[in-house]
């Protein structure tokens, strides 16, 4: 008896690890392909945009609200829909409020789907009210 039960702790115990996985890592290109790429010894100061790292991961944590990574449209969506789910998809505006807080407002922008992808889409965005001393989400205006 006590062999079986041996036998079944790791099986009933396995859906617990599932619970302590890591996030997933961005994608690298190929080491052929990364290789490829020049970097400039100066960023051209056209099209720069100096973010403070407060402000970059208060997007950041919105963000991961607003469109999970990994979230996938449902079955059947529209080409429009498939659009709306990527976060490209979303220009971001971001602006610090009273002290210790950061307003970040996610604006759809269909430039950024294809044409046949492309609709009259209303009101598709959200306001974050971002804690950044605690680094929670204090609220969400649709």
């Amino acid at each position: 008896m006590m062999r079986v039960l041996a036998a079944l702790l790791p099986v009933l115990l396995l859906p617990a690890c599932a619970l302590f996985q890591r996030a997933p890592r961005p994608v690298h290109a190929p080491a052929e392909e990364a290789a490829t790429v020049q970097f400039p010894s100066d960023l051209p100061a056209t099209g720069l945009q100096e973010l403070s790292g407060t402000v970059a991961t208060a997007i950041q944590l919105a963000m991961d609200d607003f469109r999970p990574p990994g979230a996938k449209p449902h079955r059947g969506a529209t080409p429009t829909e498939q659009c709306l789910y990527r976060r490209q998809s979303f220009d971001v505006q971001a602006a610090p409020g009273s002290e210790g807080i950061v307003f970040v407002r996610f604006l759809f922008n269909p430039e950024s789907c294809a044409p046949e992808e492309r609709a009259i889409v209303l009101d598709m965005g959200a306001t974050y009210a971002i804690d950044v001393r605690g680094w929670r989400i204090l609220a969400i205006q649709p």
